[in-house]
This record gives structure tokens, C-alpha cells and sequence, in this order.
């Protein structure tokens, strides 16, 4: 940091997984790269004054707070960084922006459709003043995705015809793991499809540069209780744990066909046995085909389908060259990224619009329509016919 270079104060409402993976993006982010100011991690917000202090001080936050708006009201604090349930996103965002900060939010961008307009809305009045707001697609950020998106802007998949994309995980394959606030509608908006559906549509429209138009959806939740603590033992009278309802979707698949006449296939599932954090993504063209898989992040697969019949077959590219996006501010070529390099990509490139006085990208109007997306595949698992999604 310079004399000269101007600070940019954030502060982030809440400290859990995302919390933390945020903060540690918030550390690194300028000691890496030349950015055009210089965040400082002034304060974190939680409810717990105990808890939230001690995670200040853990994860490098100057002070800590058990008032959001506080924080919003500070006037050393020049961005909010969003890391709440989805129930709060619009209200807290929404109220930043009107006073003036900058504010970067978790996905989904809200609960429903009609908090998304809300917050798209306020992004635009506050565009106007210079404040921009940007959505946590994180893994937009990932180099390998960022040359499959290269590949496909630059005509060498020609004509995009398919599209597929599965988020896989298993953490709630056990039938007694617990109720929690991702299993709350009320609070998480949906299960699989808004926590985890959400980041392969974004994924594959911003890898594709289109947008999906009409949708075909199932959604199935495969365990409707599970347990939930209450009281000071637990228990039922008969000795069990008591059980509350989940109501959210545990798996969502639905069909999708993209403005451009593309056809989508998806998979959102906290059921898939011994899966992880599996995102796989593939595009088929007319003159070739690319295809990712996270749990190799740093490779990308390409077919070249004009090649030679006898040199036809994917490649296997190593995405860790300097000429690589991103990876110059890190390792020599081969030394792997990892999850948390995505947070960090994603100050890096939010401060560098900032300073540049540009758009971030993926905007307020970019989640917005991804909660179009969700809230159609919603409906249409409701009714069991096709749905549109509104321009």
C-alpha cells in the first residue's frame, strides 16, 4: 500500500463458512495483486457478541459488532459484504445501497423473485451515484472456468447445441443429520436447487454468453423430518430426538433450452453418495466440446472437433499458465489453486472496478435472473408443465 492509495473499508455481516472464506479472500486478495485500493477489514456482524468477537479476532477483523445496521451506518465502512441467510440478503443490501456503500452479496440473490427485484432495483438507483453491487458467483473465478468461457466467446465450439451441468454432494445422505437453517424454506428460500442449482445456471450461461429461456423441472425432498434440538435435553417424552419438518428440496433436475436454441440438462442433489463438492459442466458445439469437473479445478478438457479424425479426442489442459486468468499473481505454472482462490479472484476483480469506477460483474440483474430460473424450475415441478422465464 502507497501513501497515496485510498482505503476501501468493508464491513461483512456474518462470520460462518461463507464469513470465513470471504475474510480470507478480504486478507489476501492485495497482498497478491496490484489492486487500486486497499481494503481494510474494519469490522464483523453477528448476533452473538461473544461469538462474533472472537471470530473478529480470529479471521482479521479490526472490531466487531451485533448490529447490522450499525455497520451500515458507519461512515469508515465504504462496502458491505453480504454473508447471511438468504431471508436477510434483500433488507440488508437493499438499506447499504441506499446509504451509499458498495455491497457485494452471497447467492442466491435472495429468497424470491420478488426480493431480487427489489435488490436489482435499488442497484440500479444506486448506480447512478457511483455505488455498485456485485452477486457471489464465486466460482466464476475458477481459471479453468474462466478459459472455457474464452474458448466458447472466441468460435471454437462454433454453434453451442448442448449444455449440461450437475452440482453433487452428499452431506445430507444421513436421514439423522440434523435440521438446520439451509432445511428452513423460510430462511433458505429452497434446498438444492437456490444453494447449490443456483451457481451451475450461472456457471453455464456465463460460460455459453446466453441466457435460458423455458425450463422443465422435478424437484423431490427424500427425508421430510429430521431431528431438531429443542428444550434443554433434546428428547421427546418417549426418549427420542424430536423431529421437525424439512421444507426444502433435497434434489432438483430439470431441462432447460437456452435463448439461443441450446438444450440444457441439470442436476442439483445433497444426495449424491460420496460426492462431495462435485460441479461437472460440459458444452457441446458444432466444432467442439469443452468439459470441467471441480474436483480437478485445474484442468479443463478441450475437443478441437475440426482436427484430423486420427488426432480427434479431448485434451487435457493444465490451467496453471501465467496467460491463464488469475494465476500470474500466484504460483509458477503446475502449482495448483484451490476453492478459497476463487474469493479472492472475486475482490480482486470487484476492488478493480471499483477503483476503475466500472460495472462488477455478475451484477444485481445477473442474480435476478437466475432467481427467474430457480423460481420457474419451482413452479414448474408444481405443475408439471414447461414455464418461461421472464426478460
Amino acid at each position: 500500500m502507497t501513501d497515496q492509495q485510498a482505503t476501501l473499508g468493508v464491513g461483512m455481516i456474518g462470520y460462518a463458512f461463507m464469513g470465513a472464506v470471504h475474510s480470507h479472500a478480504w486478507r489476501s486478495a492485495h497482498r497478491f495483486f496490484d489492486l487500486p485500493l486497499h481494503p481494510r477489514m474494519r469490522v464483523v456482524c453477528g448476533r452473538d457478541p461473544d461469538r462474533v468477537a472472537e471470530a473478529a479476532e480470529r479471521m482479521g477483523w479490526d472490531g466487531s459488532s451485533t448490529s447490522w445496521q450499525e455497520v451500515v451506518a458507519r461512515d469508515d465502512i465504504d462496502l458491505v459484504d453480504v454473508c447471511t441467510p438468504g431471508d436477510t440478503h434483500a433488507e440488508i443490501a437493499i438499506a447499504a445501497l441506499e446509504a451509499g456503500k458498495h455491497v457485494l452479496c452471497e447467492k442466491p440473490l435472495a429468497n424470491t423473485v420478488a426480493e431480487a427485484e427489489a435488490m436489482a432495483a435499488a442497484a440500479d438507483r444506486a448506480a447512478a451515484d457511483g455505488v455498485r453491487a456485485m452477486v457471489g458467483f464465486t466460482y466464476r473465478r475458477v481459471p479453468a472456468i474462466a478459459l472455457a468461457r474464452r474458448l466458447v466467446a472466441e468460435g471454437r465450439l462454433g454453434e453451442v447445441r448442448h449444455v449440461r451441468a450437475q452440482y453433487l454432494q452428499d452431506w445430507l445422505v444421513d436421514p439423522e443429520a440434523p435440521l438446520s437453517w439451509r432445511l428452513d424454506k423460510a430462511r433458505a428460500g429452497s434446498g438444492a436447487l437456490g444453494d447449490i442449482g443456483a451457481h451451475v445456471v450461472d456457471l453455464t450461461q456465463h460460460i455459453v454468453g446466453d441466457t435460458i429461456h423455458e425450463v422443465s423441472g422435478q424437484l423431490e425432498t427424500f427425508v421430510k423430518e429430521r431431528p431438531v434440538a429443542t428444550g434443554s435435553s433434546g428428547l421427546t417424552a418417549a426418549g427420542g430426538p424430536e423431529r421437525g419438518p424439512v421444507t426444502v428440496d433435497d434434489a432438483a433436475v430439470f431441462l432447460a433450452r437456452f435463448s439461443g436454441g441450446a438444450l440444457g440438462v441439470y442436476e442439483a442433489t445433497r444426495f449424491a453418495t460420496g460426492r462431495k463438492n462435485a460441479i461437472r459442466i460440459e458444452v457441446n458445439g458444432s466444432l467442439g466440446s469443452v468439459a470441467f469437473d471441480f474436483e480437478d479445478m485445474n484442468v479443463l478438457h478441450f475437443h478441437d472437433a475440426t482436427l484430423p479424425d486420427e488426432e480427434a479426442g479431448f485434451r487435457r489442459i493444465v490451467v496453471t499458465e501465467p496467460g491463464h486468468a488469475w494465476i500470474g499473481g500466484w504460483w509458477p505454472p503446475g502449482h495448483g489453486l484451490g476453492y478459497e482462490h476463487g474469493f479472492t479472484h472475486q475482490v480482486v476483480d470487484l476492488v478493480t472496478a471499483l477503483g476503475e469506477g466500472t460495472e462488477p460483474a455478475p451484477s444485481f440483474a445477473d442474480g435476478l435472473q437466475v432467481q427467474r430460473v430457480l423460481a420457474a424450475v419451482e413452479s414448474s415441478s408444481d405443475t408439471r408443465a414447461w414455464q418461461e422465464i421472464p426478460t
